[in-house]
């Protein structure tokens, strides 16, 4: 009755599930480590996928990358990012220098950020210098929290004079 024929005409053709689906060639593009990465490459825009730190690794050491990081792991020192996400497993004991910081898990350390976000599951031993920062219900934190316009500019906090003693004010 009905017969397959092959058509031939040009036009958009339809794929049966016999036949393979064409494959575009692929390309491989070699770089080399001597030339430095274009400006372009550094922009946000061309950001690439975080470093994941998973939840079976300790890293004994200090940590610094202008990319992002998602730790669910254990790092003991102190961790330079753009991003860090600290996973609902994770333990940092060390400082942490993030224009963006999420903790979900636990820091024992100095948090410094411009943005800074504890979870509900977040457990945080430590100061706290930012410029915003929010706080679930739920969050566990020690520590003091100080506002700062550049809490990035350096890592050295401003510290309060001491107050004065009455008997201080008297001999003056």
């Amino acid at each position: 009755m009905f017969s397959k024929t092959r058509v031939t005409e040009p036009g958009p053709r339809t794929q049966t599930p016999s036949e393979p689906a064409p494959v575009a060639p692929s390309r491989n593009v070699e770089t080399s480590l001597d030339v430095p990465p274009s400006p372009a490459a550094a922009t946000p825009r061309t950001r690439t996928a975080p470093s994941i730190l998973s939840s079976d690794l300790t890293v004994t050491g200090n940590i610094k990358t202008q990319g992002d990081i998602q730790v669910e792991g254990t790092v003991e020192g102190d961790i330079r990012a753009h991003q860090l996400i600290v996973g609902e497993s994770a333990t940092i004991r060390g400082e942490i220098v993030a224009e963006e910081v999420v903790v979900n898990g636990r820091v024992i350390g100095r948090v410094r950020g411009l943005k800074v976000r504890l979870t509900a599951s977040a457990r945080v031993e430590g100061d706290i210098i930012h410029k915003t920062i929010a706080i679930e219900a739920g969050a566990h934190f020690e520590g003091s929290v100080q506002r700062q316009e550049d809490p990035l500019a350096n890592g050295v906090t401003p510290k309060l004079a001491a107050p004065q003693r009455k008997s201080e004010e008297a001999a003056e």
